[in-house]
Order: C-alpha cells, then sequence, then structure tokens
C-alpha cells in the first residue's frame, strides 16, 4: 500500500472516529441515567432501592467481559463490524428497560453493558489510526470528553426531565430507537478496507486469544488497569449510581441540587480528560501527570467531606471530575507498553481489569454505606465515612503508580540513566 493510500484511509478513520464518539455519548448517557429516576425504576421493576442498585450494577458484570470480546473483535474484524454490532446491542438494551419486570430489568442492563463495551475500545482504535502518536493521548482525551459530557447530559438534561413528568418509558424508547440509527450509520460510515482485512488475514494464523496472551502476560498492563479502575470508581460508583441518594439523604439537599451537584462530576470531565491528555502530550511524560491528578482527586474530597463550606459542593464534584481524568492516561500507557499489533486487545484488556475492579468495589460499597443510608442517624459521619472509602482507593492506586514504567516520548534513555 502506497503513502497516498494510507493518507487516504487515515482520513477516513478520522471521520469515522467522529460519528464514534456519538455511540461512546450515548453509552454515558445511558450509564448514567438510572442515577435521576431510581424512585421510577424501583416502580416500574417492583423492587427496592437496594435490589434496583444491584439490577443497575449488572451493567459492569458484561461490560468488563465483553470488553475482551470487544478488544478481539477489533483486532480480528476491524471496527466496522465491532462497533455496529455493539451499538446495536445497546440500543435494544434500551427498550427492553422498558418493559416493568425485574427480569427485563436485569436483561436489558446486561445488554446495555454488553454493546457500551464496544463503545470506546472502537474509539481509541479508530483514534489510534487516524492519529499520529505525538496526538494520541490528546485524541483518547477528548474521546473521554465528549463520553463524560454524555454521562454529564444523563443526569444535567434527563434529571430535569424526569422532574418535570416525563415518563421514563419515553426516555429509554427515544434513547434505544436513536441508538439503533447511530448503529446503522456506523455500519455505513466506518471503512472496510484492506488495512483491515490484513489483520484479519494475519490474526486468523494465530490463536483467538493470542493478542490477550501477550497483553495479560506484561505486568504493565495490570498496573493500568488496577490505577485506572480505582480512579474510575469515584466516578462510576458514588457519582452515577449513589451521588443524587447520598446528597439527598445525608446531606439533606432537595432533588434539583442533588442531581446538579453530582452531574458535575461528569461535566469536570468534559474538561480534565482532554487537558490531562493535552498536558501528558505535550511534557512527554505520563506518570507526573497521572499522580498529579490523583492527589488532586485527594484534596477535592477532602474540602467536600471535612470543609464543605470552603465550596459549594457542585464546585467540589466538578473539581473532582477534572481531576479525575487522569483516570484516561493509563489508556495511553498499556497501548504504548504493548506491540502495535494488539492495540484493540490491550484496550480491551485495560477495560476488562478497569471494570473488573468497578465490579467487585460496587457491591462492597453498597454494603458497606448504601444499606446504611436511611437508618443511620449522624448523618455527617456516615457522608465522611463513604467518601473516605474512595480516597483510600486513590491513595492505593498512587502507590500502584510508581510500579509503572514512563512511556511517554520524554522518558528517560538507558543512557541519560547511566550519565545521572
Amino acid at each position: 500500500m502506497d503513502i497516498n493510500t494510507n493518507k487516504s484511509y487515515t482520513k477516513y478513520y478520522v471521520i469515522a472516529w467522529i460519528f464514534g464518539l456519538i455511540f461512546y455519548f450515548l453509552d454515558y448517557v445511558i450509564r448514567s441515567a438510572p442515577a435521576v429516576m431510581f424512585p421510577e425504576l424501583s416502580q416500574s421493576f417492583s423492587v427496592n432501592e437496594i435490589r434496583l442498585v444491584e439490577i443497575v450494577g449488572t451493567y459492569y458484570y458484561t461490560y468488563s467481559t465483553c470488553s475482551l470480546i470487544a478488544g478481539i473483535a477489533l483486532d480480528r474484524f476491524g471496527a466496522k463490524y465491532s462497533l455496529f454490532a455493539g451499538a446495536l446491542i445497546l440500543g435494544i438494551g434500551c427498550l427492553l428497560f422498558m418493559i416493568s419486570s425485574q427480569f427485563s430489568g436485569v436483561v436489558g442492563r446486561l445488554f446495555q453493558g454488553a454493546g457500551c463495551a464496544f463503545a470506546f475500545p472502537g474509539c481509541v482504535y479508530l483514534a489510534s489510526k487516524g492519529f499520529s502518536a505525538k496526538s494520541l493521548a490528546t485524541a483518547i482525551g477528548f474521546t473521554q470528553c465528549l463520553g463524560m459530557l454524555g454521562g454529564s447530559a444523563g443526569q444535567f438534561v434527563v434529571g430535569p426531565l424526569i422532574e418535570e413528568g416525563m415518563n421514563i418509558n419515553t426516555f429509554w424508547l427515544s434513547t434505544g430507537i436513536f441508538t439503533i440509527i447511530v448503529a446503522f450509520g456506523l455500519w455505513f460510515i466506518t471503512p472496510s478496507n484492506i488495512t483491515d482485512k490484513n489483520i484479519e488475514s494475519t490474526q486468523k494464523k494465530q490463536s483467538l486469544l493470542n493478542p490477550y496472551k501477550i497483553v495479560f502476560s506484561n505486568p504493565q498492563s495490570w498496573f493500568c488497569g488496577i490505577i485506572s479502575g480505582l480512579l474510575f470508581a469515584p466516578t462510576t460508583i458514588f457519582a452515577m449510581t449513589w451521588a443524587v441518594d447520598f446528597f439527598q439523604k445525608d446531606r439533606a439537599f432537595d432533588f434539583h441540587t442533588a442531581t446538579i451537584s453530582s452531574a458535575m462530576v461528569a461535566f469536570g470531565w468534559v474538561f480534565g480528560c482532554p487537558l490531562l491528555g493535552y498536558i501528558t502530550d505535550k511534557i512527554n511524560k505520563r506518570k507526573p501527570v497521572l499522580v498529579f491528578g490523583a492527589v488532586f482527586m485527594i484534596v477535592a474530597l477532602i474540602q467536600l467531606l471535612y470543609f464543605p463550606n470552603l465550596l459549594p459542593a457542585k464546585y467540589s464534584m466538578f473539581s473532582l471530575g477534572v481531576a479525575s481524568g487522569a483516570a484516561m492516561i493509563p489508556y495511553s500507557i498499556i497501548k504504548e507498553a504493548n506491540p502495535d499489533n494488539v492495540k484493540g486487545s490491550a484496550t480491551g484488556a485495560i477495560n476488562f481489569i478497569t471494570f473488573g475492579v468497578t465490579t467487585l468495589l460496587s457491591p462492597l460499597f453498597s454494603r458497606l454505606f448504601g444499606r446504611t443510608l436511611d437508618g443511620t442517624l449522624d448523618k455527617t459521619n456516615h457522608f465522611q465515612q463513604a467518601g473516605l472509602f474512595w480516597i483510600i482507593g486513590i491513595s492505593i492506586a498512587i502507590l500502584v503508580s510508581f510500579l509503572l514504567k514512563e512511556t511517554g516520548s520524554g522518558k528517560k534513555t538507558d543512557a541519560e540513566k547511566v550519565i545521572i
């Protein structure tokens, strides 16, 4: 393939990446929306609040496991078929949420998790083909920016609509139909070219799991996933699932204030992800920005928990969101720490580990603090203990980050280390 052909396909991959952002935006809208319709969903599925959280949490079961499938599919078949399948499954999962039964709720949420698992790896796959290495972290940061804008919209926009009386079935019907339309749009827009065919031909000669053998045998991959998972968890578990409830019951916020405060974390990501990605590309180093972001997350949480009068909760949560954009930096590191021929699998692997951490922490947090949300009398202490849970997790992430090898182009060479 000549250079001109390569440039031509690069252009089409960028166009496909832009369209893939819509899919990823919908991923986060659907992921975060249940947090602002707890009473309505509880009534629809005929379950109590704790059981509803368990149903909503099943999203991460299929999200984490199907991330591995998404990685294999991307490396073997390319983005066209993988993204179409993911978006179609997601749309079906939304439609299933319209059926008033606990079973359909569980199946629908499992479908939603499975479909969403293809969104981010697919966008990163397209970005890695459409952008140069020196701007990849920025592109990944912008991808996550759009996703978290969707997460913010899932609460910022959907919350007031529900408050004003919109039926939840109207939301799930319109979202499901639009997602299916996007699926077919991805089918027609995403290129299926000679590059993807070469990838498919090469990988058919390999074991199906060979890319994951490469990725998972690298300790750096595990460090990346654990760090990202611990930094993601305060957003995915607390802000997108529990925060509205905690603000209402522990801090006595009204529904509107609680919703806005919760949504500010995702809104903070809109700025934090591209900003921190840009900084890592600018200084050509990953680890310093990663550690700084994690430390700033702790500072934001300490202020929210112990000095709430210094700043309103919505600003504290916004600061937390900006800083937690650091959770995306390991996504650049894992791709740089593994061979180029396993790009899709590397992203699938880190998603699997990241949301495997979420899958483990979600029921633990629910058991320790969710079940006691209504019964505790000391609301301030309960809120602080719940926040301390996340501070401990972030601190562990910082410690693990010291085991990471610097992969930015500004890392010291062996010769420079000897001189130093």
